[in-house]
């Protein structure tokens, strides 16, 4: 992949695949005259790591669809390269370019949970977040697969169906009805529990359970009248509620650029963001950004962090190096090395351990943190995200 170097790129262009490939950057012209214009009002500002900041306050603050359609383009690499690892290992699975897009659509998602506070590196630890989204959703569609209609509607809840339903835009009286006959279908028809993931269609005496007792129910458990059905009617709902179960646990992607209508070739999502940006929020954050105190407790975490890997053996170093620099997989390394994959894992392990240990006792020494549990799992999180961010400058 071709890094980009440019800051109004950075900003402003966008993975482009050529079937399952890298192929290059798409530029989008009103980011790239919105990140012009910044810098023209701050020509001293040329860290992206800066703008990076900037844009997720400005999202914060004002739900600014400008703002998150640069993070969009900035964290463009973040999500390739994680991408790029489930494509190695899952071929069979899924494109580069479908996890991609999976990852990408889950943006807003990543961007709620970081806290500048917390991670110093909004690309670092977007990687790590794209990495669980695909996983999540590698799990859903692994489960929705491998499973029946009626095997998914012996295993999903009662608050994920209603979601489900409500997703797919059933008005609330229409719910309750599809509700009533998952819940008699769940109560009557069990099926061989050995092979649930396998359950097939019940048979026409159950079905005739089923509905007897949803016509039952229906008088009591509805809020509005409602006829008596057949059950080729139960079972034409509780299909539709597999659907909207499917269509919730793995939603069809919808790519940023993609037309806003099928008729709408020239339009897409990138058009209607407004090019609103406020001055007021740039001050203050070149305020924050200039504060020497946050300047130098970031110089002491780096030069503790750089001294504690420069004392481990060559062996270690250069295992960080093509892991975390080179974007290679456990499996690559093993391959490489002529190793067991498990033996790459464990020396990762007791690698990042032992840097764990140095920063958890460098945050208790000078920044006075006591080392909870929640604390060491928000530190062990910092520390991936440094690793990934020092070793990729040098990609």
């Amino acid at each position: 992949m071709q890094r980009r170097q440019e800051i109004v790129e950075i900003f402003s262009t966008f993975v482009k695949f050529d079937v399952d490939r890298f192929s290059g950057w798409i530029t989008d012209p009103k980011l790239r005259r919105s990140m012009k214009t910044c810098l023209e009002n701050s020509p001293s500002q040329h860290s992206d790591s800066f703008w990076a900041i900037y844009w997720y306050q400005v999202w914060q603050t004002q739900s600014s669809s400008l703002a998150i359609a640069h993070l969009c383009a900035y964290l463009q690499e973040a999500c390739y390269w994680s991408a790029r690892k489930f494509a190695l290992n899952f071929s069979s699975h899924s494109t580069l370019a479908d996890y991609f897009q999976i990852a990408i659509a889950h943006l807003a998602k990543i961007l709620k949970a970081f806290n500048p506070q917390c991670s110093s590196h909004l690309k670092s630890y977007a990687e790590l977040g794209f990495e669980r989204i695909i996983k999540d959703e590698l799990r859903l569609h692994r489960e929705t697969d491998i499973c029946s209609d009626w095997a998914l509607l012996h295993k999903i809840s009662h608050k994920r169906l209603v979601k489900s339903l409500q997703n797919m835009g059933f008005k609330t009286q229409i719910i309750e009805t599809y509700v009533l006959a998952w819940e008699c279908f769940r109560e009557l028809y069990t099926g061989d529990n050995t092979k649930i993931r396998h359950l097939t269609k019940p048979n026409a005496a159950t079905w005739e359970d089923i509905s007897n007792l949803y016509n039952t129910e229906r008088l009591t458990r509805l809020s509005s009248p409602s006829s008596p059905v057949k059950q080729q009617t139960i079972e034409k709902w509780l299909l539709s509620s597999a659907k909207a179960v499917r269509n919730f646990l793995y939603p069809q992607v919808v790519s940023a650029d993609s037309p806003l209508k099928e008729e709408d070739d020239d339009g897409s999502l990138l058009d209607i963001l407004s090019a609103d940006v406020q001055n007021s929020l740039l001050t203050q954050i070149i305020e924050q950004e200039e504060t020497a105190n946050l300047r130098n407790q970031q110089t002491q975490l780096n030069q503790v962090l750089n001294q504690a890997i420069a004392t481990l053996d060559i062996e270690s170093q250069q295992l960080l190096q093509v892991y975390y620099g080179q974007q290679l997989t456990q499996t690559e390394i093993a391959t490489q090395l002529n190793i067991k994959q498990y033996t790459v894992c464990r020396r990762l392990n007791k690698i990042k351990k032992s840097l764990l240990m140095t920063l958890t006792q460098w945050s208790q020494n000078t920044l006075h943190i006591s080392p909870k549990s929640d604390v060491i799992d928000a530190i062990n999180t910092s520390l991936e995200e440094w690793l990934k961010f020092q070793y990729s400058r040098d990609k």
